[in-house]
């Protein structure tokens, strides 16, 4: 099984390819997304959309893990990082992606078994698990690597 993981941003758009096979998970790809400051949204929105459609013809994933969002005092924040989610999420779907979403809550907890794990920990944990001489940079692409370790984790479970 081939997932992509997702950490949505308009700015920093993180995203991480793993294949699971026998329960072994091993990186594909990893990196970000970035769209230039002060530039319509539109236009951001247009790039990231580009940009996930061409890593996902490229990689061939199957199922795409995003985080889901949480509380954000910053309101402005929130709506630009929901208007990047759904346009990823959208993505996948066009390309015929499941899509599985988590919490980071959740993430957190099945990565490090504890759910309030700082960002040190899980960068950690992602590097272990993949088998990484160093710890996937920047925090962006770590959290969607993260996000698609978990949805290995479940959808493994399940089988």
């Amino acid at each position: 099984m081939r997932i992509i993981g997702i950490d949505p941003g308009t700015g920093i758009l993180g995203f991480g390819v793993i294949q699971v096979v026998k329960g072994k998970t091993t990186l594909v790809t990893a990196g970000v997304i970035r769209t230039p400051p002060h530039t319509p949204l539109p236009d951001r929105l247009l790039e990231i959309y580009e940009g996930l459609t061409e890593i996902i013809h490229e990689t061939r994933p199957t199922v795409m893990a995003i985080e889901k969002l949480f509380f954000n005092r910053n309101v402005t924040t929130a709506m630009s990082v929901s208007h990047a989610r759904g346009v990823a999420m959208l993505t996948g779907r066009q390309a015929g992606l499941r899509i599985e979403e988590y919490t980071p809550l959740q993430i957190k907890q099945t990565m490090t078994g504890y759910g309030r794990a700082d960002k040190k920990q899980m960068q950690e944990m992602v590097r272990m698990h993949l088998g990484l001489k160093d710890v996937p940079k920047p925090d962006d692409c770590a959290d969607a690597l993260a996000a698609a370790i978990m949805c290995g984790f479940t959808l493994n479970s399940l089988e």
